[in-house]
């Protein structure tokens, strides 16, 4: 079969010839990819800069995907074996069945931004209906989601935060009720971040950035002590866009009901997870089929993956590889 293989840590895999994985228990099948997409995650862990980098060189890249099975059923799946490539192996009991509606090139594309989005909402930062939620670094893709997600969970007002003005705009046809350019000096971004605060208590912040916006949101929540006892904010970071480390002062933390919490593979619960293939997954892209879940794509085929592996992909769009 023809496959994205990699060789080496830190180059981009090549179109050629490998090897069909061949199942190695029962609950193993093979599927036929129709597409798969590329990942910030992806792209980790072929550099080696991952703590999930690859060992096993050569290997197939791409962590999931969707194809076919036997029976001609189209499913999403994450992968046992490398997803960037015309055959590939999953398990049997765990994929999601796709609606009628939503082509190969999106449901390929949305699941990663969904979990990153969903999970995070749901069951992190507890979204109730009539929540005011922050989104920090929404321009990205899976940002793109968390805005139009957390309306769909009940949302009254959602804003947003980002760098590109032009990203900005599309927010607000997302859903973003008000956007945040992080281009402005901080002290301009802590006072409108106060007056939304003050006038609509922000519930949960999700943030994809960290690093100085994430310090400049939580300056901005600080509470005022004494006989000021301050609703519960939730912030849940997803993302380090902006870097790893962040300054927090203790007098923050302790005049401000502040949670500090994060999601991802390692923080969500077991049965967050085990819902995401049998309910959340199902859902989102049902809503998508019907055109009220958006994401952007960039296709490229299987052939060219190597070039595309470099390719610039503009903020908010996902590559998706076709086989």
């Amino acid at each position: 079969m023809k496959a994205a293989v990699l060789h080496q840590l830190g180059t981009a895999p090549k179109y050629e010839d490998f090897a069909v994985p061949v199942p190695q228990n029962d609950d193993q099948i093979l599927i036929a990819v129709k597409a798969a997409s590329v990942k910030n995650f992806d792209k980790g862990r072929a550099s080696g800069s991952h703590y999930a980098s690859h060992t096993n060189l050569p290997t197939v890249v791409g962590v999931d995907g969707v194809g076919v099975l036997e029976d001609g059923t189209r499913v999403y799946a994450i992968g046992i074996a490398g997803m960037i490539a015309e055959k590939a192996l999953i398990n049997k009991n765990q994929y999601t069945v796709l609606p009628d509606g939503i082509d190969d090139v999106t449901a390929s594309a949305l699941p990663n931004a969904i979990m990153g989005a969903a999970l995070a909402l749901k069951y992190r930062a507890q979204i109730k209906i009539g929540d005011t939620v922050l989104i920090n670094g929404a321009t990205g893709v899976t940002g793109q989601a968390a805005v139009q997600i957390a309306k769909y969970y009940g949302a009254k007002k959602v804003i947003a935060t980002g760098r590109n003005p032009e990203s900005l705009k599309l927010l607000l046809k997302l859903g973003a009720d008000e956007v945040i350019s992080l281009k402005d000096d901080d002290e301009t971004i802590i006072k409108q971040i106060k007056e939304i605060h003050s006038s609509s208590t922000i519930s949960s912040v999700i943030d994809y950035t960290w690093g100085h916006p994430a310090e400049l949101i939580i300056n901005a929540l600080k509470g005022g002590g004494l006989h000021n006892i301050t609703p519960i904010v939730r912030f849940v970071t997803v993302g380090s866009m902006a870097g790893d480390e962040i300054k927090v002062s203790s007098n923050i933390l302790r005049s401000t009901a502040i949670e500090l919490l994060g999601s991802g593979f390692g923080s969500v619960q077991a049965d967050a997870m085990e819902k995401l293939n049998s309910e959340i997954l199902p859902e989102m892209l049902q809503l998508s089929a019907l055109g009220k879940l958006k994401i952007e794509t960039v296709t490229r085929p299987l052939k060219d993956v190597e070039m595309a592996w470099h390719e610039h992909i503009a903020a908010g769009k996902r590559l998706v590889i076709v086989m």
